[in-house]
């Protein structure tokens, strides 16, 4: 538990400045001295009603004492913030204290207290005998529709209700006499066009408002009606509200009672016209007054007299903050105040900007850029409002936003106060952020290029004000000058420090990332550090933190025993170290029994050493990815207990993340403050046939020029021979050899082994690594434009290639694909020849629009005079010469000019100059990860990754991949399981596959249990509903969900609508044959004594601050006894739930109910969603698969059936695990194409080979799904082949040996069954290695 110390700074005096006559705190925390620290517990009691916040009502009611018979007016509110509360209950006792007219009772409800049942009473009850109704803000669409719901059934009852700027439904509740605004939506209203209106400016909705108060009360004055005084009413009331000052708000209550309270009608309640602030201005709380002139501000600032020399000198840095005005027109604006003076007296000027309305856009040009130059007048700038920079928490505007953030081109922070929490609440909370914020504050800001979500300012639960956090207050300001440094020093000047990673922990492993060729000078070279030295100075939490957990320092890792270690060499300026390792990879009992990693000793000496001793300006993390993000502490908004917090300190991290990764580089943005720069995959080939394959296809074009004749059978014979050789058997059901089959059944034979090795030859997979800044050639991106074109995007008025020639045979591409799946002969040929046509026409288009160097010229220029002289495109020319010579030319056209603009994308290199933009202290503009197949506007690459906005999945195109996916995934285990639906099924949701698919994984889950989303009207999914059984057409399959701690971290919403999800299934009256869900749920909940709601929990994730069950390090550091250690440790970390009844829990362990849960799996599935990671090419698969698991938990023993559903094609595929680890293993691991494009690469080559068979290893300890060919294949092509042997121990041997301990390790522990003159030679080479990596010459 963390205690409150609260410290008051006061604000020097000046004459001039009324604001500084106040007190100001400064609130920190310090963790009490305890035997656990609170960020780092796993089991979180829920605590009160157990949501995210206990605040209620109560401390905003104000009954008058002294009534002296006079009428008395009833106001209830409503607000998205507590900003108000302080200036509304201020003017309410004033009123009371001075009014002759009527007595004020007032009660405020903040909009997420509603959440909870007793609050929504009491609201409904203070309604009851309201007379007046305020709401503002309210876009939250669950709370918004309770709200809509309680006011609603009082509307004609009340005198007056206002509603500021919401969501339309509760807009629509505005009555103000004969002024309503019911009609909202229905007609060509100005308001709801507004938000309904996507390509309008988002913030425009706020905008057009201030002016309609600025002008409109102004014309409607001298309207005779009714119905115009009380729209000029209405906007007086607005402007009087966003006027937010107790003055603006005394007068705002006398005009609407006076006017509308018929107690008090012919009563002359005199009231004065609003005091108008600026809309937008520069404010500072000594300066005499608001600006709107940059220049009359500056010249203000450097005429003070309060300021110290280091603020006076040309030199010092300055640093922009935009501030919301609401806080400062309420007088809420202590946090503010703390940052400004956090700031000047470390030496930086600041230019305060302010917005009345959502649009920071126009202020920032405005205030921070030099009319003249156009050069920033500020080296870096940070936000303090939370909000993204157009749109606040309605509709956004990123386009306009990042153009604006490009322009001003300094380092754009967004950090954040505290807002549906209470300062307690969050530091006690493992999830840390309230969800609701994190996906308007923290998701939606990303997307315009802001990072370092940090929070400085808490909320006091009783007056609702802000209050800065001392600490966190110190940190933003440290590090917003540390960016702002960047911006101003020279090159020779900065100290860099280079972070490379060594995963898992061995010298063969040093440099590792995801597809990237990380060239390191490695070094013998070794820092000690002597810890609680004065070189080493540790911060305290953590210090104590892992002391707790480890013992005393040095402890035994990163250490000789007395000294701490940091590995790495210094070259000049620049730093190039290796970050230690989590540190228990091999211990088994702390992977079994450890809900988090915290760091040890060493790991914390090596950021200590770069920022305390180095003194390092930036620190750059090379590729994907290392620990620091995934430490302990909070999930979003930590605090300075929680160790990524702790460990970056003040550093600027700049880090390089594969642009397919974008969950797990938010994870990076948001854990340790990282400004990630996405760096290319390497570019994709298809995997071609090699050997048997090879034959096969030869044979099988044999077949179809020669099947007619009486040779017909003998080839088919040497098919099915070669087949078998090259282990097709275990996918084809292939006759006996030499078996008479009729024509028809040899055309299917044929037809199957075809389409099995088509599969195999067009399969995408990355071939050798990246290198920074090396972007592919053009005819390299060939294969990965094809792929770009198979697929229809309806969106953009872009049909696919494959559907355009299918059209022209009169053939839909689906009926080809299902067709050439089932193994129809003339299917697979035509599937093969549209295939064949797709490559030959894009190749003809990539050759016609480079030149002479390979180099892309100007596709777009080159493809307008090409069809401008009425030539023909190369494509034309090309399919002219095929069957497909009649396809439509407008369809072509439209496809090959997207093309040509991805084509563009794909080859530009801007890696590298973004990387020296950040060094700089530049904005980097950001993007989106993801596919680059499927969202070609990933590219190019070298942008500021962002995930999307949480709330906006799944999609509905999602939604139907989703919907096709689940039907294929239930037809096949209906024809694996004797024609009966599976009753359960487990299942794994990834952060990136639903960045990537929009939520395809999380729409499967959905139409399984028979619900769909619902959208509200600013198009967020925050709501869902049940599908009748009728439209379903089968029963509610009931689901386990396993989420992946990224998954968690980022989508935490989607948890809340899945669980509240499966609960409403399992409360169906239904019949229990028709679902699953409920029929489980039933019997679980008797057995386990607890409701149904509860006995229905089924979305599981890790501890919070955790991530992954440990198998996978388990594996990669062959440090497991057996199988069943594996699925302990899996069930010890996996069994954290997520109950929607009480979000602000956060993860709870609910092991029991996870293990009745997984009991009644029949069939156990993964997605694959694109092609450059599969199954064995990461460990995060198999550490996510029950299989085994499951099968040991049942009742009969009965292992499930096991699927993968692969979306890396148009063709969506369901198959089971073990054919897709043998397309795997095919594709990659045993096709040279593969290895030697990775051994190209050198050394991490070899590591990438030996990562494949480790994989393959931990597929067969969680499922027991690899055959051993693929084992023995692999001992063939690496171990047995003296050629290969060589050029493996040559190029990298420690990461050979790992090899050779790998393959001894599969036989030892029964996975490979092979010859002992295999194992044999398996033990001599791991001798010979051992001697060549000691030095030692036998």
């Amino acid at each position: 538990m963390a205690s409150l110390v609260s410290t008051p700074l006061r604000l020097p005096t000046t004459k001039v400045s009324s604001i500084s006559q106040k007190n100001y705190f400064l609130h920190s925390f310090v963790p009490k001295k305890s035997t656990r620290t609170q960020s780092l517990g796993v089991k979180c009691a829920v605590v009160g009603n157990g949501l995210f916040t206990q605040t209620t009502q109560e401390v905003r009611r104000i009954v008058p004492e002294n009534k002296q018979g006079l009428p008395t007016v009833k106001i209830v509110y409503v607000v998205l913030e507590a900003q108000y509360q302080s200036s509304l209950s201020a003017a309410v006792r004033s009123l009371n204290q001075t009014t002759q007219f009527a007595s004020y009772e007032i009660v405020g409800y903040l909009v997420e207290e509603l959440r909870d049942e007793n609050n929504y009473k009491s609201f409904c009850l203070d309604l009851e005998d309201a007379n007046i109704f305020i709401g503002s803000l309210i876009f939250v669409e669950e709370l918004a529709l309770k709200v809509k719901a309680a006011v609603e059934k009082q509307r004609d009852r009340m005198d007056a209700v206002l509603v500021f700027p919401s969501m339309p439904e509760v807009m629509r509740l505005n009555k103000l006499g004969s002024f309503s605004m019911s009609q909202l939506g229905q007609s060509r209203s100005p308001f709801f066009q507004l938000f309904k209106n996507k390509k309008k400016s988002s913030a425009g909705f706020s905008d057009q408002m201030l002016k309609l108060v600025r002008t409109l009360p102004k014309v409607l004055k001298y309207l005779p009606s009714d119905k115009a005084q009380d729209a000029r009413l209405y906007i007086l009331s607005l402007q009087f509200w966003l006027g937010g000052s107790p003055d603006n708000l005394v007068n705002f209550v006398k005009m609407i009672s006076g006017s509308y309270v018929p107690a008090l009608k012919g009563m002359d309640i005199q009231y004065s016209d609003p005091v108008v602030f600026l809309d937008n201005g520069i404010w500072h709380p000594l300066a005499p007054c608001m600006y709107d002139d940059v220049k009359e501000y500056l010249n203000w600032y450097d005429t003070r007299r309060d300021t110290n020399e280091k603020l006076k000198s040309r030199n010092a840095p300055v640093v922009g903050l935009v501030l919301q005005r609401s806080h400062i027109v309420t007088g809420d604006d202590s946090h503010y105040v703390a940052v400004i003076m956090e700031l000047e007296a470390r030496g930086a000027k600041v230019i305060p900007i302010f917005a009345g309305g959502l649009d920071f856009s126009g202020p920032i040009e405005k205030y921070l850029t030099d009319p003249i130059t156009k050069r920033p007048f500020v080296n870096s700038v940070v936000s303090l409002t939370g909000f993204a920079l157009v749109g606040g928490p309605a509709k956004q505007d990123h386009p306009r936003a990042v153009e604006a953030l490009m322009k001003l081109d300094v380092p754009y922070i967004v950090a954040l106060p505290l807002v549906f929490q209470t300062t307690e609440e969050w530091l006690n909370s493992t999830l840390g952020l309230h969800p609701i914020q994190v996906a308007l504050q923290v998701a939606l800001p990303e997307l315009d290029g802001g990072m370092e979500p940090i929070v400085f300012a808490g909320r006091d639960p009783r007056t609702g004000k802000s209050h800065a956090l001392h600490k966190r207050v110190e940190q933003l300001c440290t590090r917003a000058i540390k960016w702002a440094e960047l911006k101003r020093k020279t090159k020779a000047e900065k100290r860099v420090a280079i972070t490379v990673f060594s995963f898992p922990p061995d010298k063969g492993n040093v440099g590792t990332a995801a597809y990237l060729n990380v060239s390191i000078q490695q070094s013998k070279s070794q820092h000690c550090l002597q810890d609680g030295s004065e070189r080493v100075p540790a911060a305290d939490p953590i210090r104590h933190s892992i002391g707790r957990k480890l013992g005393k320092a040095p402890g035994n890792l990163n250490s000789d025993g007395e000294n701490l270690l940091v590995y790495g060499k210094q070259y000049g300026n620049v730093f190039i170290g290796v970050q230690p390792t989590f540190g228990y990879e091999g211990d088994p009992m702390r992977l079994l029994f450890s809900k988090s990693a915290s760091p040890h000793h060493g790991f914390a000496a090596y950021y200590s050493y770069v920022e305390k001793i180095f003194k390092a300006d930036a620190v750059l993390h090379f590729g994907t990815h290392g620990s620091l993000e995934f430490m302990p502490g909070k999930q979003v908004g930590m605090s300075d207990a929680c160790f990524p917090d702790s460990l970056i300190g003040n550093i600027p991290n700049v880090y390089y993340y594969a642009a397919n990764n974008p969950s797990e580089a938010t994870i990076a943005k948001r854990r340790s403050y990282a400004n990630t720069i996405s760096y290319l995959t390497p570019p994709a080939e298809n995997a071609g046939l090699y050997k048997g394959l090879k034959q096969l296809s030869e044979l099988i074009s044999s077949y179809q020029s020669l099947k007619d004749t009486g040779r017909g059978q003998q080839i088919v014979s040497s098919i099915i021979s070669t087949a078998k050789q090259c282990n097709l058997d275990k996918d084809v059901d292939l006759p006996d050899e030499g078996a008479e089959i009729s024509s028809k059944e040899r055309d299917l034979v044929v037809g199957k082994v075809y389409s099995k090795i088509m599969e195999i030859e067009s399969r995408l997979l990355p071939c050798g690594l990246h290198v920074i800044g090396e972007p592919p050639s053009a005819m390299e991106a060939v294969a990965t434009l094809v792929n770009i074109a198979a697929l229809d995007r309806p969106e953009d008025g872009i049909s696919s290639l494959p559907s355009i020639l299918a059209e022209t045979l009169g053939r839909e591409i689906e009926d080809v694909y299902r067709g050439s799946d089932k193994g129809i002969l003339k299917d697979v040929e035509l599937l093969k020849q549209i295939t064949d046509a797709s490559r030959g026409a894009v190749s003809a288009f990539v050759q016609r629009s480079t030149n002479s160097k390979g180099q892309v010229v100007d596709t777009s220029g080159k493809l307008s005079s090409i069809l401008g002289f009425g030539l023909n495109e190369p494509w034309v020319q090309y399919l002219s010469e095929t069957k497909f010579y009649r396809a439509d030319r407008e369809k072509l056209r439209v496809l090959f000019q997207f093309l040509s603009e991805c084509l563009k994308l794909v080859v530009a290199d801007n890696e590298l100059g973004s990387l020296k933009q950040a060094l700089e202290g530049k904005y980097v503009e950001p993007g989106p990860g993801g596919d680059p197949i499927r969202n070609p506007k990933v590219l190019p690459t070298g942008k500021n990754i962002h995930a999307l906005d949480p709330q906006a999945i799944p999609t509905t195109a999602a939604m139907q991949s989703a919907m096709v996916v689940v039907d294929r995934l239930l037809e096949r285990q209906k024809a694996d399981n004797g024609g009966n639906y599976p009753e359960t099924v487990a299942l794994v949701l990834w952060g990136t596959d639903n960045i990537k698919t929009y939520g395809e994984s999380l729409g499967q889950v959905l139409w399984m249990i028979g619900c769909r989303p619902v959208a509200d009207s600013l198009g967020r999914v925050n709501r869902v509903e049940p599908v009748s059984l009728e439209e379903l057409g089968r029963p509610r399959i009931d689901v386990v969900v396993n989420c992946s701690g990224v998954f968690r971290d980022l989508f935490i919403n989607q948890m809340n609508l899945l669980d509240r999800a499966v609960k409403m299934v399992a409360e169906l009256d239904e019949p229990l044959e028709q679902n699953y869900v409920r029929k489980h749920a039933l019997e679980q909940a008797e057995t386990l004594g607890v409701d149904v709601r509860e006995a229905a929990t089924r979305i599981f994730s890790n501890a919070s601050g955790s991530y992954s069950s440990n198998v996978n390090l388990a594996v990669e550091n062959s440090s497991w006894n057996d199988e069943k250690q594996l699925q302990d440790m899996y069930l010890s970390r996996k069994s954290f739930a997520f109950d929607s009844d009480t979000p602000g829990a956060g993860m709870s362990e609910k092991r029991k109910v996870f293990e009745m849960a997984l009991s009644t799996a029949e069939a156990t599935f993964q997605n694959l969603d694109s092609s450059e990671i599969s199954l064995t090419d990461v460990s995060h698969y198999f550490d996510s698969d029950p299989t085994n698991l499951v099968g040991s938990l049942r009742k009969d023993g009965k292992k499930p059936n096991a699927y993968i559903a692969d979306t890396t094609t148009a063709n969506a595929q369901v198959r089971t695990l073990s054919e897709t680890v043998r397309l795997d293993a095919r594709t990659k691991l045993l096709n040279p194409k593969w290895y030697e494009g990775m051994l190209s690469s050198g050394y991490e080559g070899v590591r990438e080979i030996e990562k494949r068979l480790t994989n393959t290893v931990g597929w067969s300890a969680t499922s027991g799904q690899v055959d051993n060919w693929v084992y023995e294949e692999a001992n063939t092509t690496f171990i047995k082949d003296e050629e290969m042997l060589k050029r493996l121990m040559n190029t990298n041997p420690n990461s050979f040996r790992k090899l050779v301990q790998t393959f001894l390790e599969a036989n030892g522990r029964g996975y490979w069954d092979t010859t002992d003159d295999n194992i044999e030679k398996l033990r001599q080479l791991y001798s010979e290695v051992e001697d060549k990596i000691e030095g030692i010459d036998r």
